[in-house]
């Protein structure tokens, strides 16, 4: 695999970290750190690969950036026509073209989930407290 050498001034006590492991594996500063920001960045799976990209990315986004991913994506008239949609086809068949907007709609909402659930893990992990009052909610009727 080719290699790209790139200075990064890192905090002396997240260096001692990587030190350490580095001596405890036998292995260079430099190969733990690739390791450990791939492991990091890595993009889950099944997904497509732009909404996995994103995902990924937001390892690296601040907590503020994150606390903004968790808000609901869908707008409320999306949520409200998604809300309809789903309805309806609990009550009669959908037409062409109302299953296209609730496919649409659909793939919108799940990933504006997954999104949302990924910036609520990140914090997380990085020591904020997670009450049900942070997890903002939608209307969908999902």
């Amino acid at each position: 695999m080719a290699s790209q050498t790139v200075s990064v001034g890192l905090p002396k006590s997240v260096f001692m970290k990587l030190d350490r492991v580095a001596e405890l594996t036998h292995r260079s500063v430099e190969d733990v750190l690739a390791a450990t920001v791939d492991a990091v960045l890595v993009a889950p799976a099944g997904l497509p690969t732009d909404l996995a990209n994103e995902l990924a990315a937001m390892q690296v986004f601040s907590d503020e950036a994150l606390w903004a991913a968790a808000q609901p994506s869908l707008s409320p008239a999306e949520q409200t026509r998604l809300s309809q949609l789903n309805h309806t086809a609990g009550e009669r068949s959908l037409t062409a073209a109302e299953a296209s907007e609730q496919e649409y709609l659909l793939v919108a909402y799940n990933s504006s989930v997954l999104r949302r659930a990924q910036a609520l893990a990140i914090l997380h992990q990085r020591g904020h407290s997670i009450q049900e009052q942070d997890i903002p909610s939608d209307s969908s009727g999902q």
